[in-house]
């Protein structure tokens, strides 16, 4: 009996696996390395990965089949469900029993039909998600804003945040407010009689603990990379309002906000 084992790593996500990882003994392992790089370093015209390793496992395959193929997810096999379908289809076909360790498939449970495209439609909804992280990874390691809506105060140029000028001055003098009279609502309430910019108190406070208006990059696995763009507040500021907060959070709501 001859079993084999194929995976494709994306280093930007995850580490490849070793051998001790598959639970069998296997007689050869195929290994996909993704690029962190984007196209076109390690991918084909239309953006999709190579997968050389792949092909190469279907041409010996062909000559020597295997018996049982290892695979981790369904979709390592390819950047699409089309791509998934079509090369489970070869395997099958070329009666190389397929298994995955971390789903729920065995290519016998799972034969060409209805349910193998019920599972390889949740591979895609997955799929979507992984292209998210992808993203969000490559912006950390090019140390570039992650997606969504830009802080107020700021923009977007040259793949980094930078000052707007026309709105960094109303978030600077919100934090000064703040700083001299240590009262988040009666910061708010300046602001909104001052420049007529109305916020809640709640953005008022994410405000005062926003990363970026410390010059810093926050992304959504919650790490912060520190001095990538031109901060509206110093550190010291930003030391000084973490004191302030800390000191108010210990303190009675009405007694924390009121003007000193």
């Amino acid at each position: 009996m001859k079993i084999i084992a194929y995976s494709y790593t994306n280093p930007l996500l995850e580490s490849a696996p070793d051998q001790a990882d598959w639970g069998w003994e296997v007689d050869r392992v195929y290994e996909d390395l993704g690029k962190r790089e984007s196209f076109p370093a390690g991918r084909c015209a239309n953006g999709h990965a190579t997968r050389s390793q792949l092909q190469q496992l279907f041409s010996d395959c062909e000559t020597e089949p295997a018996d049982y193929l290892l695979i981790r997810r369904l979709e390592e096999l390819g950047d699409t469900v089309e791509e998934i379908s079509d090369r489970l289809h070869k395997l099958e076909v070329m009666g190389v029993a397929i298994i995955a360790t971390e789903q729920p498939y065995t290519s016998e449970n799972y034969p060409l039909g209805a349910d193998l495209l019920n599972l390889l439609n949740a591979i895609q909804r997955q799929q979507r998600s992984r292209r998210i992280r992808e993203g969000h990874a490559r912006n950390r390691l090019n140390v570039a804003p992650p997606p969504g809506k830009v802080p107020y105060g700021y923009r977007r140029g040259n793949g980094k945040y930078t000052i707007d000028r026309s709105t960094s001055p109303v978030v600077k003098d919100f934090f000064e407010h703040f700083l001299l009279y240590s009262s988040l609502r009666g910061s708010v309430r300046y602001l909104a009689k001052k420049y007529g910019k109305k916020i809640s108190v709640t953005t008022g406070r994410r405000w005062l603990t926003n990363p970026v208006y410390r010059g810093n990059t926050a992304y959504q696995n919650g790490e912060i990379i520190s001095n990538t763009h031109i901060p509206i507040i110093s550190k010291e500021e930003a030391a000084q309002i973490d004191r302030l907060l800390r000191r108010n959070s210990r303190l009675p709501s009405r007694t924390a906000d009121s003007t000193r």
